[in-house]
């Protein structure tokens, strides 16, 4: 072990033993606090916001200058030619200049399937986002393990997105987006990623933690934070705000947390909600003694259960617009919208990548990737694929074997939540025909800025009432 690695662990150490002392959160607030001091003595410059520029006609960039990292590419809405010239000329693609250091990227599809498949060589640890952690904030997901840790605790939170616990949350899940959709206004203009994307995943989060009914919209606002440092993924969030975030995150979770320890020792019936599942769990009951997995686990199923749904939401509206004659044939025949779902997430591609880190050196589509290297499947570029995608490009919902997209990963990381999520939007759009005729879209959406999320910060548009 190196001996930046030992202090590593060393620190994790001392910061475990002191859980029981000082809540999770205050440590949080300690070591912010000590790394703004160690920056200002040792005068470090922090991560450089990034600032806006028109991006470029891809074809005019030698393919070493290519950097499809930048999170402008999404926030503009170029980014199909920049992928399609890699998948075209090169696959495998070395960039060795980004603001996030070094990595391959990997955008065809049999190509992301291998890497993704094949854990043994490509690691997920330590972290699925390009960019690094936060000093001080190195937290453990499981996301971002290596089996065996990963599977122990992925399987104390699967029983929440079981067949049988999906089936009772059915009809709460059509409520409120009944709820929702019936005080939506008709014939004006209003946002709809504000008014029912958020909205709705902001009330199934709550649903899945059991969290505060009137505080649903903290766990969006968290999960923005979260994805949209700059270090991390090129937002134009702060370090500072991931550590407020971290902190307000500890102290709500390790709060609810001991209230639902406290009802099990008292030997109440426990839900079975994702806090509940943890406690219930030999290997994840005492987690949050273990303050930097603890924090981790719960950003990951915060950051999971929001973007996901979220994007799609507003993706499969806007998907329509742009192929009105799918929006005539879906109203012709509804029973087409569970393939339309599995269309939606593939078109849309909520989170256009993972990272992973080479075990040892590979030799992939006529490249050698070296044991170390950092390595990111682009699923955004293998879902537009035409080697493995027929008309990749159009949205069509009846596509055949449209649940054959990459936007959930594949092998021991795919992703728990993907029945979760489809029901949900298999629900929304029911819904969605059952009150109107058409919801136009005005006007161009507003991009979030980054280059993991692939989502809308804001789309206005107007709902005509079905007659």
């Amino acid at each position: 072990m190196s001996i930046k690695s030992e202090l590593k662990e060393k620190g994790r150490s001392i910061i475990e033993k002191s859980s029981a002392a000082v809540p999770i959160h205050m440590q949080i607030k300690g070591a912010h606090l000590f790394q703004k001091a160690k920056n200002t003595v040792f005068k470090r410059e922090g991560f450089p916001a990034f600032v806006e520029y028109d991006i470029p006609d891809v074809m005019s960039l030698e393919l070493k200058d290519i950097d499809v990292s930048n999170p402008f590419l999404f926030k503009q809405n170029c980014w199909e030619p920049y992928f399609k010239r890699l998948r075209d000329e090169r696959p495998v693609h070395y960039q060795k200049n980004s603001p996030f250091g070094a990595f391959w990227s990997i955008t065809r599809y049999e190509d992301i399937l291998f890497v993704d498949k094949h854990h043994e060589l490509f690691s997920a640890e330590p972290i699925i986002m390009i960019g690094d952690r936060p000093d001080g904030l190195h937290a453990d997901t499981f996301i971002a393990m290596d089996p065996p840790k990963h599977d122990v605790q992925r399987q104390a939170v699967q029983g929440v997105v079981s067949p049988q616990n999906l089936k009772e949350m059915e009809a709460l899940i059509r409520s409120r987006a009944e709820d929702v959709l019936d005080n939506l206004p008709i014939n004006e203009p209003f946002d709809w990623v504000e008014r029912v994307s958020i909205e709705l995943t902001a009330r199934m989060l709550a649903t899945l933690f059991d969290f505060p009914y009137e505080r649903r919209r903290d766990l969006a606002k968290w999960s923005d934070i979260i994805g949209g440092a700059a270090q991390l993924t090129g937002g134009a969030g702060s370090v500072d705000e991931n550590f407020t975030a971290a902190a307000e995150i500890a102290k709500a979770f390790s709060e609810l947390w001991r209230a639902k320890e406290a009802k099990k020792a008292a030997g109440e019936e426990m839900g079975f909600d994702l806090i509940s599942m943890l406690l219930a769990n030999e290997e994840t009951k005492s987690m949050v003694n273990r303050p930097m997995e603890f924090i981790g686990n719960l950003s990951l199923l915060i950051v999971g259960g929001n973007d996901t749904t979220r994007n799609s939401m507003t993706g499969g509206v806007l998907a329509l617009n742009q192929f009105p004659d799918e929006f005539i044939k879906l109203k012709n025949n509804p029973s087409l919208i569970p393939n339309m779902v599995s269309e939606i997430i593939r078109w849309q591609t909520p989170l256009a990548y993972m990272r992973r880190v080479a075990k040892e050196d590979v030799e992939l589509n006529g490249q050698t990737i070296r044991k170390g290297d950092k390595v990111v499947m682009w699923y955004v570029s293998g879902n537009r694929d035409e080697r493995a995608i027929d008309q990749p490009d159009q949205f069509l919902i009846d596509r055949k074997n449209a649940r054959n997209h990459l936007s959930f990963g594949f092998g021991v990381h795919r992703c728990m939540g993907n029945r979760l999520a489809e029901m949900q939007l298999r629900i929304l759009w029911e819904e969605i025909l059952k009150r109107f005729d058409n919801i136009e879209v005005i006007g161009e959406p507003d991009y979030v800025q980054s280059n993991f999320v692939k989502g809308y910060s804001k789309m206005m548009v107007r709902l005509t009432a079905k007659s």
